[in-house]
C-alpha cells in the first residue's frame, strides 16, 4: 500500500507517506499529517500538515493547514495557516496563505494572496464589466 504510517508516533502525530516513485490519479483526502514524496495528478486536500518533499509533482489543487513544499506544484495551493516555499520548490499557480516563507532558490511563477481565502482573492481579482450605454436609431 502506498499510504502508510510512520512508526513511533502518537495517533495525534501519525503522518501518512506516499513514497518516492508511486504515482496516483485522482482526489488524496486526509484528516491527519501526509507526506508526499511521490507523483499526484488531482487535488490533494488535507485537514493537517502536508510535506511535499523534494521528489514529489502534484498537479492539482493542493490545501493543507501548514505547507511545506520541496518539489514541484502545478496548481493552486491554500494554506490556511503558514505555507513554505523550500529552496528546492517550483509551483506555478496562485498561492494563498496567512504566512508566507520563501527561501532563496525557490521558484514561484503565479500570484499570491495573504489575506484571505482563495474565493475572496477570486472575487477580487475579477475585472469589473463596464455597461455600455445602447446605441441610439
Amino acid at each position: 500500500m502506498a499510504l502508510r504510517r510512520e512508526m513511533n508516533s502518537s495517533p495525534s502525530e501519525d503522518v501518512s507517506i506516499l513514497s518516492s516513485g508511486v504515482k496516483i490519479e485522482g482526489k488524496i483526502t486526509s484528516e491527519g499529517n501526509v507526506r508526499i514524496d511521490g507523483k499526484v495528478i488531482g487535488d490533494v486536500l488535507i485537514n493537517g500538515n502536508l510535506t511535499l518533499g523534494e521528489t514529489s509533482e502534484v498537479k492539482g489543487q493542493v490545501k493543507a493547514n501548514n505547507l511545506i513544499i520541496s518539489g514541484k506544484v502545478e496548481g493552486t495551493v491554500n494554506a490556511e495557516s503558514k505555507l513554505v516555499l523550500e529552496a528546492s520548490s517550483n509551483v506555478k499557480g496562485d498561492i494563498y496563505t496567512k504566512v508566507l516563507v520563501i527561501e532563496e532558490g525557490a521558484k514561484f511563477d503565479g500570484k499570491s494572496s495573504m489575506s484571505g481565502s482563495a474565493s475572496q482573492f477570486n472575487a477580487a481579482s475579477k475585472p469589473v464589466e463596464k455597461n455600455e450605454p445602447e446605441k441610439q436609431k
